[in-house]
């Protein structure tokens, strides 16, 4: 399989706040690992938001994150007929696959983050 790495490098301004993107890219979201910065990383009290830029759709979202992680995101899937399919009537839903992006960016958008902290994202699409 192949699969490539973007590196998206954040520092929060006054309001804790910072956006970044990915280039465009076209494949799946395989896995983010957010990286905190060794000597200013954000504070505890980050929020994360993570999507595709042109859909909108939500591929991370997570508040006051204390330390580096990493995701692998999966969407939940559905019947032919829309709803969302269940592992048992009013179960959780299931998930499969990976969230699939068409010549589009991954969007970071950090809140909460603290004056001129620091942080680093890695998106492995494939």
């Amino acid at each position: 399989m192949y699969a490539e790495r973007h590196t998206v490098e954040l520092t929060t301004n006054a309001s804790g706040n910072a956006t970044g993107h990915t280039p465009m890219v076209t494949g799946c979201v395989l896995a983010i690992h957010y990286a905190a910065d060794g000597t200013s990383p954000f504070d505890n009290t980050v929020d994360f938001t993570i999507t595709a830029e042109q859909t909108g759709e939500t591929i991370w979202t997570e508040s006051n994150l204390s330390a580096s992680k990493s995701v692998y995101p999966r969407p939940g899937v559905q019947h032919t007929d829309g709803t969302d399919a269940l592992y048992a009537a009013g179960g959780t839903k299931v998930r499969d696959g990976a969230i699939a992006l068409a010549q589009d960016r991954v969007k970071i958008v950090i809140a909460q983050g603290g004056n001129a902290k620091k942080g680093k994202f890695h998106v492995v699409i494939g």
